[in-house]
């Protein structure tokens, strides 16, 4: 058992649930609006799960920022969602965007757990990942009793367990490439699918953005994730295998903004460093040497595109900074 000694939060601890924080905050508004417009009365139980979830996250991480004198994130208010927008997302969209928080949510908790050093750091962390585990559950059986949910390619295998015994299992620039393994097929799938949902996502937020500067910055980003899902798709069609992404017109044609730009770009450049991340996961398990290359490339532009963003916030005061060590020489230079 801890020690009964006050012990402050490690850096790892306070960044953990800074993030987190900040998402609830948003991701408040966001399932707010997704209630209000939604119409399938199977799928409104989901988001309001979604929604009881973050906001019962709130308090407990403030307390647990208060008990440790650190200052509350101010993350996002009512100011930042207009209820009353006219729909913007279809129910399937919406329903898929609750599925995919989950799917985050319970990488990102059990990230954290394992930096995690304090008890009760643990003990919630561990409750949140429980609620995002139970919550993926929720969604994706709401879209398997649909028949909307995209299952991953499914693949022939050998019939008996074998070695490798060439070195050409790692080829993959020139000449004769091995088909793809189960992993190296289920990142591409998941990719697709990511990128897909952000592609729409941002077609939404570009439709209803007022600055013009902030509606091409969004606009930028729906065409690298269109470009991506269709570079992941011909990497698998490549492989005689199916890289399908249904959608049913999941963007509205309304120009009424439900959220604040604020909140509008926080997710997209959130949206972008987890999948940045992603591909970095899928980078490292892909042994054929032309899939890593790829990703790479791809993550170089993906990081391009969230430096521009975070400077676009900045200029627009937007951006909250996020927990940083105290710059004692900056305090030097202004005491004279």
């Amino acid at each position: 058992m801890e020690t009964n000694h006050n012990t402050k939060l490690t850096s790892a601890e306070h960044s953990q649930l800074w993030i987190g924080y900040m998402q609830d905050s948003m991701s408040i508004r966001t399932l707010s609006y997704f209630l209000q417009t939604v119409e399938d009365p199977d799928i409104r139980p989901v988001i309001q799960q979604a929604l009881d979830l973050s906001q019962a996250h709130i308090p407990k991480v403030a307390a647990l920022f208060q008990s440790d004198n650190r200052p509350v994130p101010i993350g996002f208010s009512d100011q930042d969602v207009d209820l009353n927008a006219p729909r913007l997302f279809s129910d399937e969209f919406m329903l898929n965007n609750v599925k995919q928080t989950a799917q985050m949510g319970m990488q990102m908790y059990a990230q954290a757990i394992a930096h995690s050093a304090r008890q009760d750091v643990r003990n919630y962390l561990s409750e949140a990942l429980n609620e995002s585990s139970r919550l993926y559950d929720q969604s994706l059986d709401v879209l398997l009793a649909k028949g909307i949910y995209v299952r991953a390619p499914y693949i022939d295998t050998p019939d008996q367990a074998s070695f490798v015994n060439q070195e050409s299992f790692m080829a993959g620039w020139f000449g004769e490439q091995r088909p793809l393994t189960a992993l190296e097929i289920g990142n591409l799938y998941a990719n697709i699918q990511r990128n897909s949902l952000g592609s729409h996502l941002l077609t939404g937020y570009a439709q209803t953005a007022h600055s013009k500067k902030v509606q091409d910055y969004l606009k930028r980003g729906r065409d690298i994730a269109s470009k991506h899902v269709q570079t992941f798709t011909q990497t698998l069609q490549e492989n005689d295998l199916p890289a399908s992404a249904p959608w049913n017109d999941p963007v509205t044609d309304s120009t009424v903004a439900p959220f604040s730009e604020k909140l509008m770009m926080f997710q997209t450049l959130v949206t972008n460093s987890i999948g940045f991340a992603y591909y970095g996961t899928s980078a490292s398990t892909s042994l054929r040497r032309d899939l890593p290359a790829l990703y790479s490339r791809l993550m170089a532009e993906i990081g391009k595109y969230v430096n521009d963003g975070g400077e676009l916030m900045i200029d627009h005061g937007w951006l909250e900074e996020p927990p940083r060590m105290i710059d004692h020489d900056e305090l030097m230079k202004n005491k004279h």
